[in-house]
């Protein structure tokens, strides 16, 4: 028996269900973006792209957190 997953990553079978992309895309937008603190991203992410604020804040923590080494 798996463990359930746990943190950011838990949300993204919803986000891509609700937004039908893969989580690989939604990744590389954020590592594209000229954006740099948290917040801008989140935002860019919600305007730009419609994601709501907990999607968007999840593959930001999520992307960022990997992206770290943590």
């Amino acid at each position: 028996m798996t463990a359930p997953v746990k943190g950011p990553a838990s949300y993204f079978p919803a986000i891509e269900k609700k937004y039908g992309r893969p989580i690989a895309d939604w990744q590389a937008l954020v590592r594209s973006s000229p954006l740099t603190r948290h917040m801008e991203l989140v935002d860019w992410l919600k305007t730009e792209h419609g994601l709501g604020h907990g999607h968007a804040n999840a593959l930001v923590a999520h992307t960022r957190a990997e992206d770290s080494g943590k």
